[in-house]
């Protein structure tokens, strides 16, 4: 989750894009009614369940929520680097 938070605080966008995605951010916590802390909590277990079988691409990992229309979604880009050597 710090990720995803990060992404709104970096230099290279411009002041109103940042403010739009803020803004954005804040209406879909709203509409789904979850804390951050929750989404947060959601996210390292999801990682976790998947650490049990793959190794995967901790630095290129994203792991954000996307709203359309009436429809909240959670997205994970989760790259895979291949078979948990046991």
């Amino acid at each position: 989750m710090i990720d995803f938070i990060a992404r709104f605080f970096k230099k290279d966008k411009q002041s109103k894009d940042l403010a739009k995605e803020r803004l954005q951010l804040v209406l879909i916590h709203d509409r789904i009614n979850l804390p951050p802390y929750l989404l947060e909590q959601m996210k390292e277990e999801l990682i976790g369940v998947i650490k049990r079988f793959t190794e995967i691409d901790e630095e290129a990992l994203d792991i954000g929520i996307e709203s359309s229309d009436r429809t909240v979604t959670l997205v994970a880009n989760i790259p895979l680097k291949g078979e948990k050597k046991v």
